[in-house]
């Protein structure tokens, strides 16, 4: 039962550094979506998938209500800096798919919490990557004369690969938790 886990409350400082990184992380991925690497890959693909691993962070230590917290503060810090800094299709169709996408990761590592380490982190951000790619790039592109579906494939294994390679710093981020301060 999942209802039964006790979590530690973050410090204020902890909920704001936490709301800055998506913020940072979300904004930079919707400047560098615009920058093609090659004809099937943006570099948006590489960036965005840090936002999985700073909610499932959060909701590893602190629980859903918290990661939720950091995920609309930081995507309301993200969206008005990328009506700035980014088109508007880009910043209205990254908002949407980071909202959807987040919840629907939130909601997805704390039911796998109770598994295997790896196990939450890994399913949560696959389902996450795939629905926020179908989201963001349906929206953002669709009618451009661009190769958008060609883009959203190719960003699209590159968020699978990097929620893999990913797993690494989450791995050694409860290690030191569990060694330190607090098990989570």
């Amino acid at each position: 039962m999942t209802s039964a886990i006790a979590f530690t409350a973050p410090t204020r400082r902890a909920l704001v550094l936490a709301a800055l990184a998506m913020a940072v992380v979300v904004l930079a991925s919707n400047i560098l979506v615009q920058y093609a690497i090659n004809d099937w890959l943006t570099w948006g693909a590489i960036t965005y998938p840090f936002a999985f691993l700073v909610s499932e962070l959060a909701n590893r230590a602190h629980g859903p209500a918290h990661a939720r917290r950091i995920a609309y503060v930081g995507f309301a810090v993200a969206v008005m800096a990328s009506l700035l800094l980014a088109p508007a299709r880009i910043a209205l169709a990254s908002g949407l798919a980071f909202a959807c996408s987040q919840l629907l990761d939130i909601h997805v590592f704390h039911r796998l919490r109770n598994g295997r380490w790896w196990r939450a982190p890994l399913i949560a951000t696959l389902l996450a990557a795939l629905l926020d790619t179908a989201v963001f790039w349906s929206i953002a592109f669709a009618g451009e004369d661009l190769p958008w579906v060609t883009w959203a494939i190719g960003d699209l294994g590159v968020k699978l690969a990097m929620g893999v390679l990913l797993l690494l710093p989450f791995r050694l981020w409860i290690g030191r938790r569990a060694n330190g301060r607090s098990r989570s």
